[in-house]
């Protein structure tokens, strides 16, 4: 298979944007990530678009052709997909693969979502669409009350205590706080988290994110062509994609998600490194004890020692192993359909050596983007050419 680079990046701030609907947002990232490649419109061969929940949010379906339309693009296959927090991911995967095989030269992917026009028990509903809704969902459970229970059974399995997971809301909001893009932007203190509302036991206010707002694009170009348009290229070295359990009850271990183990081995064996290469990574912290988790899983740490580590400092901005400098989803926000592309957002800043929050001499980084309750995950590697 061919080659494939990153050419070309946009995001639009994150956050409650008042007047703004989908597809303008949409229309924003991916009209910033074609200026970023200097790829004219009649270049582009596909469109990718990952959206979770346009049509209950917002009553919008349709949306990649509808993008695309607006953006001036020409006759080319236009496609949504969807896989709940993980559809952007899904998106770009999506687009890697179209162009590594040769059936196009260069590819758009976006991913879009906007949910903060939307009643707070409309938004709960939709996003436990994600779930399993005959077993789970059905019965009340909602992504704060799983993720409630997974932070527990890490808790009583590996020791973890409550202060090292609030340090993953202290340390990435102190990370978003310099970030212009993230919904949040002020640092927070341990006995804020702590004394945060109580949203589902052990889970409080400041361990899960906000709704928010936005979009994410990334312009995807053979590797061999890559210098027409850039002398700044990406390369994607790794992609890995897997699906795992969608229920807690059929979950072997309820501290690990199986998709993202998987994934993150597909993408670090097409690759070619460990996760001891890896110079940065943007992690799935839809609630902190998820970001523990997916360290963890991505083999950054040995598992039961995620907790440990954040609370060292060993996966902040200056440790060893920084973890989401750009604030998270816990700071940045989480429009569940713009995810993933956010974070492939940041890691091409970090690789370019242009990011708010540097991490010195960063050479390879790791994308990681999971959906539901551990149905589905995607990792991306790239590397600085």
């Amino acid at each position: 298979m061919r080659g494939v680079s990153v050419i070309g990046i946009g995001c639009t701030r994150f956050g409650k944007q008042n007047g703004v609907g989908i597809i303008d947002l949409a229309v924003q990232a991916c009209r910033e990530a074609l200026d970023d490649a200097r790829v004219p419109n009649e270049r582009v061969q596909a469109f990718y678009l990952g959206n979770f929940v346009s049509e209950a949010l917002v009553h919008q379906g349709s949306l990649a052709p509808m993008v695309a339309y607006r953006l001036g693009l020409r006759a080319i296959p236009c496609t949504k997909v969807e896989g709940a927090c993980a559809s952007s991911g899904i998106a770009f995967r999506h687009g890697v693969l179209l162009v590594a095989s040769g059936l196009c030269d260069i590819v758009l992917t976006a991913g879009a979502e906007k949910m903060t026009s939307s009643e707070i028990t409309t938004v709960t509903e939709a996003l436990a669409s994600a779930g399993d809704a005959e077993t789970e969902m059905r019965l009340g459970l909602t992504f704060p009350g799983a993720f409630g229970i997974i932070m527990r059974r890490h808790m009583h399995q590996h020791g973890t205590t409550r202060e090292q997971v609030a340090m993953v809301s202290v340390k990435n909001r102190l990370s978003g706080s310099t970030n212009p893009k993230a919904h949040f932007q002020k640092p927070i203190t341990m006995d804020e988290v702590l004394g945060s509302r109580l949203i589902c036991d052990p889970l409080r206010l400041y361990d899960c994110p906000p709704i928010s707002d936005g979009a994410a694009a990334a312009v995807l170009c053979a590797a061999d062509v890559a210098e027409e348009f850039t002398n700044r290229p990406i390369e994607v070295i790794g992609s890995g994609h897997a699906m795992g359990p969608g229920t807690l009850f059929e979950m072997a271990d309820l501290t690990t998600f199986e998709a993202t183990v998987s994934a993150a081995r597909e993408a670090y064996r097409m690759a070619g490194v460990s996760p001891g290469d890896i110079d940065v990574a943007e992690v799935h912290d839809c609630f902190s004890i998820a970001e523990i988790a997916a360290t963890e899983d991505l083999g950054f740490v040995e598992k039961g020692r995620g907790g440990g580590a954040v609370l060292e400092g060993l996966t902040a901005l200056a440790g060893p192993i920084p973890i989401n400098p750009s604030g998270g989803l816990l700071s940045k926000g989480h429009p569940v359909g713009a995810t993933g592309l956010a974070q492939i957002y940041e890691i091409v800043r970090q690789l370019r050596g242009e990011a708010m929050n540097q991490v010195e001499d960063a050479e390879i980084g790791l994308a990681h983007n999971l959906g539901g309750t551990g149905a589905v995950s995607t990792v991306h590697i790239l590397k600085r050419r």
